[in-house]
């Protein structure tokens, strides 16, 4: 659905940009193809931080909920999470800074949409 949405903002002529987890590589898929379909950019950015990271960063404690078993289907805990085959951008949060991650974001997005700096 949020793919989906994505390609009609799109395709109304504005940017759209959707943060989300979307575990399974099939729908990603799918959501690219249609874009290709519909003659509009697409670019998979894999925001990549090991699950300790990414644990430590939950300000909320969901994780540990469901570790203890109270969250069922938690993705990377115990649903899968199926990493992209070939995003266009992988984004290493652990590594680098949130403004370098920003700059490569906005390098790939210009790029995307041919748009100089």
């Amino acid at each position: 659905r949020a793919g989906e949405t994505a390609l009609l903002v799109a395709g109304a002529g504005a940017v759209a940009i959707v943060g989300m987890i979307s575990p399974y590589r099939a729908d990603r898929d799918r959501v690219r193809v249609r874009h290709a379909e519909a003659g509009i950019p697409f670019l998979e950015v894999h925001v990549d931080a090991p699950l300790a990271v990414a644990e430590s960063r939950d300000p909320k404690g969901l994780y540990a909920t469901a570790r203890a078993g109270e969250i069922k289907g938690f993705t990377g805990i115990d649903d899968p999470y199926e990493a992209p085959a070939a995003p266009e951008i992988v984004v290493r949060t652990h590594e680098r800074s949130i403004a370098e991650c920003v700059a490569a974001l906005q390098a790939a997005a210009r790029a995307a949409a041919r748009i100089e700096a």
